[in-house]
Order: structure tokens, then sequence, then C-alpha cells
């Protein structure tokens, strides 16, 4: 009788620790949906906060082209606005789309130039730059030296041989990475104090079927296309310590390109109809304190000569520095 009394009892041991582990995971599943659900909502909030600050952003802008003697919510050559909500804050970068070249029409040094200032090899820089150019390019004869690579891929497909209708087309041409487009990290100098990676733009934040053929904005171009427009490193270095500081006003910029030489002469301020704005959020807590929980959204616009905004192009996830 003992013996099966002991028995019995060992065996609501074995079920209650089995019980109470079912328990424990449930609870931890239990949990981990919680938290789950609980940052998809803070994320969704963190959303609509950034496209509200952008929407925000694109009539104050508007407002300050079509009333330029009024009162202006964002000043002529402003590079970013902040807005603070009391769910919490939006930072909107303005980005002109004069802030990169223009890819259909860059001629190759150019194009070289930019590919070297982004950390490619003289030999790969010189191989791309002729790609872009026969991608955009009619082919003589109906034919060029890059379609037979094209053609051994899989899948195959043929170069446009025409000039591009998006950006995105690059990823197409020979020699042109995911990284070398979207832009990467590298490893800070020994010497620095700074973070150990610091970010390397790629293409895509250089080069623009809408980008500009001529003069280049002076406040938010990339060391990266002031290279390629023929600076000097010192100058370039001045300009983005000194851009820094506040924008470039029109006056300023021309004093800084008369000290700078001819390299900057094809420096501007501003941009023309066609922007990308990129707003971030954060949301606020209870305390006031901002989360680290971060949204950023993006869209290209064009204001249109009637007073209308157009959006071209609509990111509902962005990456901002």
């Amino acid at each position: 009788m003992r013996k099966s009394q002991g028995s019995a009892l060992l065996a609501v041991l074995w079920v209650s620790a089995a019980l109470a582990a079912i328990a424990f995971s449930l609870a931890n599943t239990v949990l981990g949906e919680t938290h789950r659900t609980s940052t998809e909502v803070d994320g969704m909030r963190a959303y609509y906060l950034a496209t509200g600050a952008l929407e925000r952003a694109e009539y104050e802008l508007l407002w300050s082209v079509q009333v330029p003697n009024g009162r202006l919510p964002v000043h002529p050559g402003s590079t970013f606005v902040d807005y603070s909500f009391p769910s919490g804050n939006a930072h909107v970068e303005i980005l002109p789309e004069t802030a990169k070249l223009d890819v259909n029409v860059a001629p190759p040094e150019e194009l070289y130039r930019l590919l070297m200032a982004l950390g490619i090899e003289p030999a790969r820089a010189g191989e791309i730059a002729t790609a872009i150019v026969d991608w955009r390019s009619p082919a003589p004869n109906g034919v060029s030296r890059f379609d037979q690579y094209y053609l051994s891929l899989t899948p195959s497909f043929r170069a446009r041989h025409a000039s591009l209708e998006e950006i995105e087309e690059l990823l197409s041409v020979k020699g042109i990475t995911p990284e070398l487009f979207y832009g990467t990290y590298v490893p800070a100098p020994e010497d620095s104090d700074g973070p150990r990676l610091l970010a390397r733009p790629g293409l895509v934040d250089c080069l623009s079927v809408f980008g500009s053929s001529n003069q280049i904005d002076a406040n938010t171009a990339s060391p990266a296309v002031l290279a390629a427009i023929g600076m000097s490193p010192d100058a370039i270095n001045a300009l983005v310590q000194r851009r820094k500081a506040a924008p470039l006003t029109p006056q300023q910029l021309v004093m800084f390109v008369e000290a700078a030489g001819a390299g900057a002469a094809r420096l501007r301020v501003g941009g023309n109809s066609i922007f990308t704005l990129r707003a971030t959020a954060r949301l606020r807590l209870s305390t006031g304190e901002l989360t680290d929980l971060r949204r950023t959204v993006a869209a290209m616009i064009k204001f249109m000569p009637d007073g209308y905004i157009h959006t071209l192009r609509w990111y509902d996830t962005a990456w901002s520095n």
C-alpha cells in the first residue's frame, strides 16, 4: 500500500511539473505577443505621425513658394524643418533633386569621378561609367559590347539603349551591385573619435532621372556629387563644415564660390520644382521623453505651375541617417 501511494505521489509531482512548464511557456508566449503587438501599434502610430509631418511640410513649402514675401513657415534654401506634436516629434528633410546629377545626361567623366568618390577602384569605375552610358545610349548597328553579357544572364534581358525612366534601372547595369546602388557602411578611420562605422551613400543618393544637368544645390549635395562636378577635396570639406552650422544663403554662396575657385562655379541654392521630402517621427511617452522607435517615410513631389502638388513617388519605408 505504501509503495502504491509513493508511486501515485511521484506521478502527481511529474504532472504538476509538466503543467507548470506548460503554463510558464504559455505565459512567455503571451508576454512576447503582447510586446510585439505593442511595438506594432507604436510603429503604426509613428508611421502616421511621420506621414502627417511630411504632408504639412509639403503645403508649408508650397506656401513659401507662392507667397515669397509673406510669413514663411519654411524659408527658401532650408534643408529641414522640425515639428513638435503632442504625440511626438518629427524631423522632415527637404532634399531638392538638384542635389543629384541627371543620370541620363551626366558625361562619362563625371560618372567616373562620382564612382571614384564612392570608393570604387579606377578600373571598375571606368567600366561601370561606360556601362551606364551604353545603357542610356542608342546602340550602334543595333548592338553594343555589353549586350552579350546581359543576354548570358539568367533570366536574360536586353539593355534599354534609351533614357532611364526610373533610377532603379541602374541595378540592371553591369557592375552595379545593391551595395553600390543603395549605399553601405565602411569602417571609420582608426584615429576617429566618432562611430566605428560610417555611412557611405550610394548611387541612388547621387543620381536621379530628375537630377540637375547644370547647377547643383550646395546645401544638400553629397560630397561624392561635389567631387563629381570637379570640386577639390579642400573645397568640399570647407563647404560641408560651413553648411553644418546653417544652410548657405545665395549671398553667402557667392562669397564661397569666389574663395573656392572654378570647381564651385556650378553650385546653387535651392531646387527647381521637384523635391524629395523625408520625415522621421518619434513618439512621446507619458513622461515627456521620446521613444527609441523611429519610423521614416518619404515622398518625391513636384510643385505644379497651377499651384497643386503632384506626388511622383511614395516610400512607406525609407532610411535616414
